[in-house]
């Protein structure tokens, strides 16, 4: 493939924000053979910090169009109109603009500077190589071929293809994750295919396949055997972006982003129960990515539910001293009542210790000084608690009643923004689900 420029892929804004990235980190690293960047520190302290950079990934391309098939099997909530979800998704990036805010898509983190530099285009075809497999089909053996057509099932092959893609075709690849079954034919070139595909149909949520902490980027691990590929791709991005990642889940945790709330440099929250596990937890405190003096452990003992799957479902920082939290969840009495556990880091050992347990969510979030907006069930579910914190609470949100009542709160001085998310939200998730905030500005 020709490193002239690729016009396969139109460039958007994105390109600019990415490119600035490269440019604050002084360019390509010789010492990694022109295959990343230098780029910059990933970090957050509190989820009210101003937000400087954020990813995100576009409703596009064939992955969405697969998983668009059949919803549940996909974790769609509901069936999806795919041109609604990219007016939506691009006007949301407009939004994400103008408050200042670097936005980076994935699709461009994939694409940027391939054509400029052949070890950006080398990774992203070794990449490929790992999404595309050859296989001979059912019950067949390479002594099956003709020895004339082997060539044609091997890796040497493979590379070849690749090699001639364009680069917006190499992502496609990277997106569907194609298996080509090979068959002996009598006809024509000699051979015949069928297909298999694994879409990363779930990746417009870019919140879940990592937490960004105090030290950094800790790559997560998803429940749904489906999704862990997207953990790979945004790995790789990560790595091109030259964004340090201190750690990845590992052995028995799972940990998904929608779980994480950074709290200051002194607390953050974790929700364990339907995706994340106490496993998970462990590791992060074990190996001190989290940064910080507390973590509060937030138990989904009782409910469990996939309308509320994440602690982001029914909960959300929006200001220094102020949170969303669904009603339904609040007080000891409550049946679908979240509890927390508190752990501290011992400064001498460097290991954190369970000093308190079992305290109900809203009595421990009022001890901390934030004043609680309850969220009505059925609001909830309209996704009212999912919304996105831009810093000195901006906030974008996708349901408008849930936004009066913010504003209406004598606890809340922000200021709230609401977006069409309509169509976006069929695939189970909202505003806060579909950003990866990588930088806040500190305090």
């Amino acid at each position: 493939m020709s490193l002239e420029r690729d016009t396969s892929f139109p460039r958007g804004r994105s390109f600019a924000d990415v490119s600035s990235i490269e440019t604050q980190g002084g360019g390509f690293s010789s010492q990694r053979s022109m295959k990343h960047m230098k780029g910059m520190d990933a970090f957050q302290q509190h989820e009210n910090d101003v937000a400087e950079v954020i990813l995100v990934c576009e409703p596009e391309g064939t992955s969405l169009m697969m998983g668009g098939l059949h919803p549940r099997a996909s974790l769609y909530e509901r069936p999806v109109n795919l041109d609604d979800s990219r007016a939506q998704h691009a006007k949301f990036r407009e939004v994400l603009r103008e408050q200042g805010v670097r936005v980076l898509t994935v699709r461009e983190v994939l694409l940027y500077a391939v054509e400029r530099h052949v070890g950006a285009r080398v990774a992203l075809e070794d990449l490929g190589m790992k999404a595309l497999t050859y296989k001979l089909g059912e019950g067949l053996h390479m002594e099956h071929l003709p020895e004339e057509y082997r060539f044609y099932a091997s890796d040497a092959y493979k590379r070849e293809v690749l090699e001639s893609m364009s680069a917006a075709q190499l992502i496609d690849v990277l997106l569907i994750n194609p298996t080509v079954f090979l068959a002996p034919s009598a006809r024509d070139t000699g051979l015949t295919a069928t297909y298999k595909f694994q879409p990363l149909s779930n990746l417009v949520y870019t919140r879940d396949q990592q937490i960004t902490s105090c030290k950094g980027i800790v790559m997560g691990k998803l429940r749904s055997p489906q999704r862990q590929l997207e953990v790979d791709l945004l790995r790789f991005c990560f790595d091109k972006l030259g964004m340090d990642v201190v750690g990845e889940v590992s052995g028995g945790g799972f940990l998904e982003g929608g779980d994480f709330f950074p709290a200051g440099t002194d607390l953050c929250f974790i929700g364990v129960g339907l995706r994340s596990n106490m496993e998970a937890c462990t590791e992060l405190m074990e190996n001190d990515w989290l940064g910080t003096k507390r973590v509060a452990v937030v138990r989904d003992d009782f409910d469990r539910h996939q309308d509320r799957m994440h602690l982001d479902c029914v909960f959300n920082i929006v200001g220094d001293h102020c949170c969303l939290m669904l009603e339904d969840v609040i007080g000891e009495d409550s049946p679908t009542r979240r509890l927390v556990d508190e752990f501290v880091r011992d400064d001498a050992t460097g290991q954190y210790k369970l000093t308190r347990g079992d305290l109900e969510l809203s009595e421990f979030v009022t001890e901390e000084g934030y004043n609680i907006v309850p969220v009505k069930a059925e609001d909830q579910l309209a996704y009212g608690c999912n919304v996105l914190n831009l810093g000195n609470g901006f906030i974008i949100a996708v349901h408008l009643p849930t936004a009066r009542q913010l504003v209406n709160s004598p606890h809340f001085d922000g200021v709230v923004q609401v977006v069409d998310f309509s169509s976006i939200t069929s695939m189970y998730g909202a505003a806060h689900c579909s950003t990866q905030v990588l930088k806040r500005k500190p305090r």
